[in-house]
């Protein structure tokens, strides 16, 4: 235990220390103050008082703009959408994840689940949040806002439109409950014969050299204030994250979350190898019970994850709302029936998966494209994640325990790519904002979009892919990645806990 603590806090010092250095080398010209984002087109965190331009710096102060405040509203509906986020977690993701694992390892995985949650809600506050959403360079952003930093009730962070704001602390919530379930969404890779240490050390290093990356990448730009003319959204887009650079649109984490999350799983299941048995003896799950009632808490939650993604309440949250009400039922119903074809009977797990089919593959898309858009893209994601859970995983031979990655990675993959062909205005789609004509832009491209989707879908794949890999031979190293044969046999709930999830 005192190993694996020493290699906890090692870990994190050597996680800051190494983004302090990269901040060192952004700090010789000094920038204007941090601006966030939280989608790839338009949550950016804005200074309490935007960088005015030199003339008007010069005029008198009682001519200056006046500072935006907050709007009550806006505010209200980010604080329901992080609570609902946080109930896709807990107990959302938990019951549906412990529904699926056999009975002796029903206590383990709620408490992974639980534990992920809390831990990276505790490094988001301290360092995550700054790593992610201050300005930086094009893979991390710096250090300003360590331990929340400067941030007051009156601190607040823009939105999608020019002049809106929200205040800040409900932004940093709303983003850390969307840290926190990625790395919990992991877990279902490998549940069942993972050390409880092993899953606390790698979900520290993947927060830090995974997840904050790529959200800076995807989500980070200076926010629509500061694009007033074509000269400064030059300016502007010079500072943002590398993906956001290249125009990746990503609404609310088809990247940053499942596919980012996916890849680390698969690469887990790997590296971590096939629970004993399997293939040999039934794996059937527990309690579908559980897992249905937990797809039902995901599905509802999943409502302030996509609509919450706006930052206001506005049209564009209802556009989100509306998406991810439709593409899951769409995804539902394609899902059954292609199980039903195919298998000749529709199941309760199958109704349950392709509902989260259809909410992972919409999410990238969901304030981009139009309803009819969605209900196609969930039609889609239905049957092409039916094969990720098996044709797929067949082929790639390994034990992804709860189909993180056919789910997860496939639905994320598909729901990226499509993002850049139904987010066509000639398709229904909301097409790009142009902030400096301050409308949207002429010419959409289905192509060249889609081009720059699979870019971000590919730089993703290989960013977490590689971190994944290096952080899970690291804990091997510090402390051993699966437990012993024996105790694997037992169940987790008695040998890594010592309680049971039921008794008889």
């Amino acid at each position: 235990m005192k190993k694996f603590i020493a290699a906890l806090l090692a870990t994190c010092s050597v996680g800051l220390a190494g983004f302090a250095v990269a901040q060192e080398k952004t700090e010789a010209a000094p920038a204007p103050a941090p601006a966030v984002t939280a989608t790839a087109e338009a949550k950016a965190e804005a200074p309490a008082a935007a960088p005015a331009a030199a003339p008007a710096a010069a005029a008198p102060a009682a001519e200056a703009a006046p500072a935006p405040v907050p709007n009550k509203g806006d505010n209200a509906w980010l604080m329901v959408c992080t609570a609902l986020v946080i109930l896709m977690s807990i107990p959302g993701l938990a019951l549906f994840y412990g529904g699926l694992v056999r009975a002796k390892n029903m206590l383990s995985v709620l408490l992974q689940v639980f534990t992920v949650f809390s831990l990276i809600s505790v490094l988001w506050v301290l360092f995550g949040y700054s790593v992610a959403f201050t300005e930086g360079n094009a893979f991390f952003g710096g250090l300003d806002k360590v331990l929340l930093k400067g941030i007051t009730p009156d601190s607040v962070a823009a939105t999608f439109s020019k002049g809106v704001v929200v205040t800040e602390y409900i932004y940093v919530a709303f983003q850390g409950a969307f840290a926190a379930i990625t790395v919990a969404l992991i877990l279902g890779a490998f549940a069942e014969r993972i050390k409880f240490s092993a899953v606390l050390l790698f979900s520290v290093l993947w927060f830090i050299f995974s997840y904050l990356p790529v959200a800076h990448m995807v989500w980070y730009w200076a926010g629509p204030d500061a694009y007033t003319s074509a000269e400064a959204a030059e300016a502007a887009n010079a500072t943002a994250g590398f993906l956001f650079q290249k125009g990746a649109l990503d609404f609310a984490g088809g990247t940053v979350v499942h596919i980012n999350a996916a890849v680390a799983g698969l690469v887990g299941a790997f590296l971590i190898g096939k629970r004993v048995g399997f293939g040999r003896e039934s794996f059937a799950p527990h309690s579908l019970t559980l897992t249905i009632t937990g797809a039902a808490l995901l599905w509802f939650g999943w409502f302030g994850f996509n609509a919450g993604s706006a930052l206001e309440a506005n049209g564009s949250a209802a556009l989100a709302f509306v998406n991810t009400w439709v593409a899951t039922a769409a995804a539902t119903m394609s899902w059954l029936i292609a199980e039903w074809i195919i298998k000749g009977k529709p199941s309760g797990l199958g109704a349950a998966s392709g509902a989260v089919a259809g909410l992972v593959a919409i999410t990238p898309a969901a304030g981009f494209v139009g309803p009819v858009g969605a209900i196609v893209m969930g039609l889609l994601a239905g049957v092409v994640c039916l094969w990720g859970v098996n044709g797929l995983k067949r082929m790639l031979g390994v034990d992804d325990s709860l189909d993180v990655f056919g789910v997860h990675g496939v639905g994320g993959i598909l729901g990226a790519l499509l993002t850049g062909v139904f987010a066509s205005p000639s398709l229904g789609g909301t097409g790009i904002y142009d902030y400096v004509a301050n409308k949207v832009a002429d010419g959409y491209s289905i192509a060249d979009q889609v081009i720059v989707q699979a870019t971000a879908v590919g730089v993703t794949i290989v960013w977490s892919a590689v971190v994944a890999f290096i952080a899970y031979k690291l804990v091997d190293m510090f402390v051993g990645l699966r437990v012993p044969e024996d105790e694997e046999r037992e169940g987790l709930d008695v040998t890594s806990h010592g309680e049971s999830a039921y008794h008889s």
